[in-house]
């Protein structure tokens, strides 16, 4: 029976998945946590992964019993891995968080234009994107700078560590901000507003197609990897006309395209995706960790809390939660903190908690109206909830409430990891993806229908006119 692993290397740890490869059945996992950050300084070592990743794959006995036939790793995206001429790490890496770099984010908007960045890599640079951080790098520690001689994405570093080689693939390097999804190339005249006189192409890893690998390790084939979006992307099997909607730390909205984008405003970053194809994203940094913020206030866990929301059936009576929390990335906040706008008196515990659960979903369906306006032509076929807070009974209605349509979720803790364990499988055995998501699917999805008393276009009415004063 041939195995395949998926490795998802996120923000908060490692988890590894070893999967069937005809079945896609879940044979074994491994788990072990990254440490924890705080923006706006968040950096993690990369050593830390490393760690997490032999942990959590003794866990899944990846080394022995389990012993899988091909592997492939996704990571958070946009993280800044610095390396000098011997390999070694310069430096703690800048996460996709970390918004120290939003001065330089705006300086290198100001410098191109927001419409040529657009065109240039299908998105404008916000505090998250790698060029950022990496100006910051050279603005704010020159000598470490001038010592860099390799610059890698979270998933690229981890997989050279298998590989011994610098790999990466379209869909991660699509979010650096100096790789362009529509010339499918990296641009160096980008970077070279950073430093002009730096050899940029010889610093960056080999862009490796969808289907190819990377490397083998141990006579592991090994995949060339991917972003985390993108391998969530996979692991829903998502079809064009699909919209995702992922609740976690932080919040995404995305869907497949045939085309590229490039959106002016800021909003939509213009991925690739891990196939070929496009991935149109909008990402908030705040969502589930607002909503446990004010569960750890009114002295509640997270059941607790989703009763509290759920009892305020008819919504919270004009109490209005901005939950840009620790400055926000969509809209651009970096800055921002909450606010709570409404409240009066006799406010109740109930109405606070759905409030904060309102006010989290209505800045990611913000989102989703600017993926709609660049694509209207394309009307979701399926609404698919997943991240953390698809366990949240009061997420899972609220959003279906806010949207006023039913919503899909997909059963899975680990769509990420099942994603890359996608990959594999294609890079082993040469199927289409398409042909091995449906071989995998096992159709549980349970359905959440909207509450015909709730007044969605209401709520997000009252939240925007609270946003616009803002």
């Amino acid at each position: 029976m041939p195995l395949v692993a998926g490795v998802d290397s996120s923000t908060s740890s490692c988890k590894v998945e070893v999967r069937d490869l005809d079945s896609g059945a879940l044979i074994a996992s491994g788990r072990a946590p990254h440490p924890s950050t705080t923006p706006p300084r968040s950096e993690q070592h990369p050593h830390d992964w490393l760690t997490a990743f032999e942990i959590a794959c003794g866990e899944a006995g990846i080394t022995g019993r389990n012993r899988p036939a091909a592997i492939a790793i996704a990571g958070q995206q946009h993280g800044m891995v610095v390396l000098d001429s011997n390999r070694a790490v310069l430096r703690k890496a800048k996460l996709w968080n970390d918004t120290e770099s939003a001065i330089d984010a705006d300086e290198l908007v100001a410098a191109l234009g927001a419409q040529t960045w657009a065109r240039a890599c299908g998105s404008v640079p916000v505090a998250s994107f790698t060029i950022t951080k990496l100006r910051w790098l050279a603005r704010c520690e020159p000598q470490v700078f001038r010592a860099v001689r390799h610059v890698l994405l979270p998933h690229d570093w981890l997989t050279s560590q298998l590989t011994g080689s610098f790999t990466t693939d379209r869909g991660d390097a699509s979010g650096t901000g100096w790789w362009s999804p529509a010339e499918e190339r990296y641009r160096p005249d980008l970077l070279a507003l950073v430093d002009d006189a730096a050899p940029w192409e010889a610093m960056l890893p080999t862009v490796v197609p969808p289907n190819v690998a990377a490397g083998e390790w141990n006579g592991i084939v090994v995949g060339p990897g991917t972003g985390d979006n993108m391998a969530a992307a996979l692991g829903l099997g998502l079809r064009p006309g699909d919209l995702a909607l992922s609740l976690g730390t932080s919040a995404t909205a995305f869907r497949i395209s045939d085309t590229p984008s490039a959106d002016a405003s800021g909003t939509i970053a213009g991925f690739a995706d891990a196939t070929g194809r496009y991935l149109p994203l909008v990402c908030m940094l705040n969502a589930t960790k607002v909503t446990d913020a004010v569960a750890r206030l009114l002295g509640v866990d997270a059941s607790e809390f989703d009763a509290l929301a759920l009892q305020a059936s008819g919504g919270a009576d004009g109490l209005v939660l901005m939950p840009h929390f620790d400055g926000e990335r969509t809209p651009n906040r970096p800055d921002a903190t909450g606010s709570l706008v409404g409240i009066r008196s006799d406010v109740t515990r109930e109405q606070l908690a759905r409030a904060a659960v309102e006010g989290v979903v209505c800045n990611l369906l913000d989102g989703v109206d600017a993926l709609t306006r660049i694509d209207d032509q394309n009307a979701e076929r399926r609404v698919m909830l997943i991240g953390g807070g698809s366990h949240s009974d009061a997420y899972r209605q609220i959003v279906a409430d806010l949207l006023g349509r039913p919503v899909l979720v997909p059963s899975g803790d680990e769509l990420v990891a099942r994603g890359a364990a996608v990959q594999a499988a294609a890079v082993l055995s040469g199927d289409a993806f398409h042909k091995i998501t449906q071989r995998w699917d096992d159709g549980d999805a349970p359905e959440v229908e909207p509450n015909a008393n709730v007044d969605g276009a209401a709520v997000r009415a009252a939240y925007g006119q609270v946003l616009a004063k803002e």
